[in-house]
């Protein structure tokens, strides 16, 4: 079916006068939002771990009519959520063509469209807008205006066109109304200044904004969305109060629950699907970078109000696989495996996203960073292998043994060293990982097992990745203090 091109066809049509007139994006977003909801599909696809928390309250928000604003620490997935209420929209709607504000066609309310109608009538031509077309986003900064948001009087306009600097057909829209019928998205709100969030006081409250003090009521039709950081990391600025309550409802967002929604995220996330090389990439690998994460945010020497992003563990799984991949290449491998040391070796997608405290700034980034992974390491270590009897191996280390393993060396050169430690290939079983494998699945298994006790300091590793026996705690014995002499037996002062 052909979409109709002139206002005399599209009042023949399904978009029906009475529908565009009294319907608003914030009820089209709420209809929409109704009808996925009975078809109890995923509101917002691609979205992980908010089912239960943040999700429920941005649906409260939408059927409430409400403008909103996600609070939460950096990586929470706030922008993405923004994005995604496009698909809460129609798949098109009709607009006046060549309009700056996408005017509704029964509804006109600049000045150009009411003139375009009155001169073409139903000749007028109509353009369609698409869900993306309508979403609109702002990055705040200090040196934002009222002119960038509402829009201004443009004296080139007016002379150009021989109009009076107080015709509307002067007016430069802004972005607001150029977001007219659709949705605004601000993001980070508290650095845009105070006196520009005063600005967006009527549009929130009354639905209009006023351009440069002359009587040009705009009535828009906009949704506006918001998203901030807490005020109190984000000290750069705040959001005004009268601005906080003219925003009907606050959702707080936050970082994955589990280890398994962030692998989840970061699954869906990074870029694993290299061409050439065929990618293995272990579940315990996975476990580890994720858990550097979340053992970051638990961290004293780690900033709690700065928070640890969600893509530290993405942006480390692509520089972990890149180092396996560059690893293959180089030895002629036919699979990339991942291997633990590989995860060492991604310690600049790491340390950037760090935000130390004192104490993290006086040991430095990377040696902060080291001491995360050993401390990931050992947690996954222990779900895997906690009540394994891990004495033979260890024991072989007592005895003298040594074994040097880097990141940069082939599987076979490996493979065939970490055969000769005592019941070290035993024991990656419980990775599922046996004999029939591939020699660079094998040898991810047994680095790993050899890092966790590392990790637990059972056995020692040099800086030149040189496994050995672990430092022994030797007993101090506890000093003794002789009985002191009679007094009389003191040598006197002087």
């Amino acid at each position: 079916m052909s979409l109709p091109r002139t206002l005399g066809e599209l009042r023949q049509s399904p978009f029906s006068e009475q529908r565009l007139r009294s319907r608003r994006v914030k009820d089209e977003l709420r209809d929409n939002l109704i009808t996925k909801l009975r078809e109890t599909g995923s509101v917002f696809p691609g979205i992980v771990g908010y089912d239960d928390t943040v999700v429920p309250q941005i649906v409260n928000a939408i059927l409430s009519r409400h403008n909103f604003i996600l609070l939460g620490l950096r990586g929470q997935a706030k922008s993405r959520i923004l994005r995604a209420l496009t698909g809460l929209l129609d798949p098109q709607i009709p607009y006046i063509a060549g309009c700056e504000i996408h005017d509704n066609p029964y509804v006109p309310i600049c000045r150009r469209c009411r003139d375009e109608i009155a001169k073409h009538g139903d000749q007028t031509q109509i353009a369609y807008l698409q869900p993306d077309d309508r979403y609109v986003e702002k990055l705040a900064t200090p040196d934002v205006t009222i002119a960038d948001l509402i829009g201004d009087i443009d004296p080139i306009k007016a002379a150009r066109g021989g109009h009076e600097l107080s015709s509307e057909l002067t007016v430069h829209y802004g972005l607001l109304p150029r977001a007219n019928r659709g949705i605004f998205a601000i993001n980070e709100l508290p650095d845009l200044a105070g006196k520009i969030q005063v600005g967006l006081f009527n549009i929130m409250q009354e639905g209009d904004v006023q351009i440069k003090g002359y009587p040009v009521r705009l009535p828009l039709d906009v949704a506006m969305v918001f998203s901030a950081n807490p005020e109190d990391y984000t000290a750069r600025g705040k959001i005004i109060t009268p601005l906080k309550d003219r925003i009907g409802s606050e959702v707080r967002t936050h970082y994955p629950a589990t280890v398994e929604e962030g692998i989840a995220i970061t699954a869906q996330e990074a870029w694993t699907q290299r061409d050439g090389y065929k990618l293995h990439l272990p579940k315990y690998v996975q476990e580890v970078i994720e858990r550097v994460a979340f053992v970051a945010r638990e961290d004293k020497k780690i900033d709690k109000r700065s928070g640890v992003s969600q893509r530290l563990p993405i942006s480390a799984t692509e520089n972990v696989i890149s180092n396996a991949e560059r690893r293959a290449i180089r030895h002629a491998e036919k699979t990339v495996v991942p291997r633990i040391s590989d995860i060492y070796a991604a310690l600049p997608a790491i340390t950037g996203k760090l935000e130390l405290e004192y104490e993290g700034e006086m040991k430095g980034a990377d040696h902060v960073s080291r001491e995360l992974i050993r401390a990931a390491i050992a947690k996954t270590f222990d779900d895997y292998f906690s009540g394994v009897d891990m004495r033979q191996i260890v024991q072989w280390f007592d005895l003298g043994g040594e074994i040097k393993v880097t990141e940069s060396a082939g599987a076979k050169e490996v493979l065939d060293s970490v055969k000769g430690i005592q019941g070290l290939m035993e024991k990656i079983s419980a990775l599922d990982v046996s004999a029939k494998d591939t020699m660079e699945s094998q040898v991810s298994a047994a680095e790993f097992v050899l890092e966790g006790l590392y990790a637990h300091k059972r056995i020692g590793r040099t800086e030149e990745r040189v496994f050995t026996a672990g430092e022994k705690q030797i007993k101090k014995p506890e000093r003794t203090y002789e009985r002191e002499e009679p007094f009389r037996n003191r040598r006197p002062y002087n």
